[in-house]
């Protein structure tokens, strides 16, 4: 398993989250096994989120799909995201 941890900044927090919560089906179809959502502390439109893959192939396939650069778009994302990737030690 692999897990893609995300960090970027939204307009607004819940305008994101609708749109999040609306990709759910797209997601689970690109390859995403889990996931969970974070806000920063005393700034609620800072998120982290991971997904779970089953390899670094589709975690890296994901993170570049055109689809999903859309929906950030559409979904006020104002800061490039931060991307990492990690295995369990």
């Amino acid at each position: 398993m692999v897990r893609m941890f995300v960090r970027h900044t939204v307009a607004n927090y819940g305008v994101w989250r609708r749109a999040y919560n609306a990709f759910d089906k797209e997601r689970k179809g690109l390859g995403v096994k889990a996931h969970a959502v974070f806000r920063t502390a005393g700034k609620p439109n800072d998120i982290t989120l991971w997904h779970d893959f089953a390899t670094l192939a589709k975690a890296k396939s994901f993170a570049g799909n055109p689809r999903l650069k859309e929906v950030m778009k559409g979904a006020g994302v104002t800061s490039a995201p931060a991307i990492w990737f990690a295995k369990a030690a």
